[in-house]
């Protein structure tokens, strides 16, 4: 008893201390100034990491604060700012081991080409770059390394792992009924090796990417196609031999990078300002009082609890209702875009969203912009009948569902637990994790999962306002790139955010010279959010593991049911 009591007592004071830290950094930081531009600056853009939709948590502490990454739609505003920012002259890239798929560095990039149509300089200095640095920094006038450093661009590739042989040593099963015959998310479960049609996407899938990669590297270096993917296959490039290549103009440390640069934007000196300064000015001119909200759907589909709001943890039902009701209801919101960037998930959340979304639809203009993946669940919620916008690279389509279990009957006897079931029900030991499926029960998820995606078929043929035959021919499960998809008809536009403006605008009867501002939902949660928030403890755990787990759906499958999800994790590099 005395021992509880003293450690209450060490808790009340610990939570007490930090409070008192927080509330100071807050009271602190809360009233400082915006940073002020220096006339004739350099914007310095740090690119590192993750560049998510959904912006993180609000930490009033400064080095806490600096390790928030920005969002896609922060830096395509920090670049439209500076671009219009008179004291900007120069911008400098800085990328360096980036997280993100090759949609958003199509967005990336295309932002950065828009700034260089102000004829302002722009420079890329690599540190250690591959592949994905290297596409971002062939937006640059000129791209520059050191002299020993190296240039790791050796083309791509794609990696499947299978765990049924672990599995199947722990005498763990996992049973899966699907439909469609590319609906293939279980099979790292179920087999040791891919089948014909996952080899059929993914090698179609790595095509893509590298036949766009070559075109940009050809496009930015002012090279033949084929010259590129020739120098390509020597690579990866260290030092003069990326020179030589034509890869970089110069192997110059990065003060001589930043000599070179003041002479060539006839600067007097260098002013750099970083981009988590540059984010806090206000530029007059840009922003308007139109507003057009910015909906952002991020991560795995599940139902979650009534009172969910939206974190950084996954799309909840719940929370993205109460989001589109709030927008729905807001009077000042012109129009609306559903930004999504999801592998899918749960099939009836996906389903109440859809209908909140279908509601808001029939109040306010929206377009959809998909992100790097919108598949599966993620596409489904998105058959409001809107415009579709995806990007040539957008990982999206994958309409099927899959229902699965665990069977640990192997594992309890390797470890000598019994079990025995008592049940009334013909059905109702058919998700029990002690014994197989046996024939009938195969049979009733079969008729329950064609149900669903019969359904499904049905929400995007309607959605697409196409057959529904045509629609379940390019259904079954498949992974459709957005540039495939356009040509199937499963997307209106390629594109990324100027072009689901330029539609926003069109449907809402916005002037193209009215100043618009986006709005973005969920807005930046605070630290209060993430003391009082129980949820936030499941996600920062799971990003603990993601390192071991790496993408493995576990969310989704954690909560059961019938899914709509991604049939496989793709990872490209």
């Amino acid at each position: 008893m005395k021992k509880f009591a003293l450690g209450f007592v060490i808790g009340l004071l610990f939570a007490g201390l930090v409070l008192l830290i927080i509330g100071a950094a807050a009271m602190r930081f809360g009233t400082e100034r915006p940073p002020t531009v220096a006339d004739r600056s350099t914007l310095v853009l740090h690119l590192e990491g993750e560049l998510p939709e959904q912006p993180q948590v609000t930490l009033p502490i400064p080095f806490l604060e600096d390790q928030q990454p920005m969002t896609v739609v922060e830096t395509w505003h920090l670049l439209r700012k500076a671009a219009a920012d008179s004291r900007i002259k120069a911008l400098v890239l800085e990328p360096r081991e980036l997280n993100v798929g090759w949609a958003k560095l199509e967005e990336l990039r295309g932002s950065i080409l828009a700034f260089k149509k102000t004829g302002k300089p722009v420079y890329a200095y690599l540190r250690g770059a591959g592949t994905k640095e290297y596409y971002v920094a062939t937006a640059a006038d000129r791209v520059f390394m050191s002299p020993e450093d190296e240039l790791d661009v050796k083309g791509l590739r794609a990696e499947l792992m299978f765990v049924k042989g672990t599995l199947d040593k722990l005498g763990v099963g996992l049973e899966f009924e699907h439909v469609g015959k590319y609906k293939d998310a279980p099979d790292m479960f179920t087999r040791t090796t891919p089948t014909p049609e996952t080899l059929e996407v993914e090698n179609q899938i790595l095509d893509q990417y590298f036949g766009d990669i070559v075109a940009v590297i050809a496009e930015g270096r002012k090279k033949q196609p084929e010259a590129v993917k020739t120098l390509i296959d020597d690579g990866p490039f260290v030092g003069k031999s990326a020179l030589d290549g034509g890869l970089v103009d110069a192997l110059l440390y990065e003060d001589e990078m930043y000599s070179q640069l003041k002479d060539v934007a006839k600067l007097d000196s260098i002013k750099k300002i970083g981009e988590r300064d540059y984010s806090k000015v206000e530029v007059a001119g840009v922003d308007g009082k139109t507003k057009i909200a910015f909906i952002v759907g991020q991560g795995e589909i599940t139902r979650g609890r009534t009172n969910d709001s939206v974190g950084n943890d996954g799309i909840t039902a719940s929370g993205m209702v109460k989001l589109m009701r709030q927008v729905k209801e807001d009077a000042s919101i012109k129009g609306v875009i559903l930004r999504i960037d999801s592998p899918g998930g749960d099939g009836i959340a996906s389903d109440d969203i859809l209908h909140e979304a279908k509601l808001l639809s029939a109040k306010k203009p929206v377009v959809v912009s998909m992100s790097d993946l919108a598949a599966s669940g993620g596409y489904f919620i998105a058959m409001t009948g809107d415009p579709v916008v995806a990007y040539p690279n957008t990982l999206t389509g994958s309409i099927g569902v899959f229902f699965g279990k665990v069977n640990l009957k192997g594992l309890f006897d390797k470890v000598g637990i019994a079990t025995q079931t008592l049940k009334r029900g013909r059905f109702s030991d058919i998700d029990s994790t002690t014994a197989p499926l046996n024939d009938e029960q195969r049979a009733k998820l079969r008729r329950e999962i064609e149900t669903f995606y019969k359904g499904f078929v049905e929400r995007v043929a309607a959605g697409r306002k196409q057959p529904y035959d045509k629609m379940e021919s390019l259904a079954q499960g498949r992974v459709w790139l957005g540039a495939q998809a356009k040509q199937n008809g499963l997307v209106d536009e390629l594109g990324g955010l100027d072009r689901a403006i330029e539609m926003v605008r069109d449907r809402a009867k916005i002037s193209s010279s009215e100043k618009i501002v986006l709005v973005t939902y969920p807005p930046k949660r605070t630290v209060w959010d993430v003391l009082f928030n129980r949820s936030d403890e499941t996600s920062q755990m799971e990003a603990h593991l993601r390192p071991f787990i790496g993408r493995l759906p576990l969310r989704a499958l954690s909560h059961g049911g019938i899914l709509r999800l991604m049939p496989f994790t793709i990872d490209v590099k």
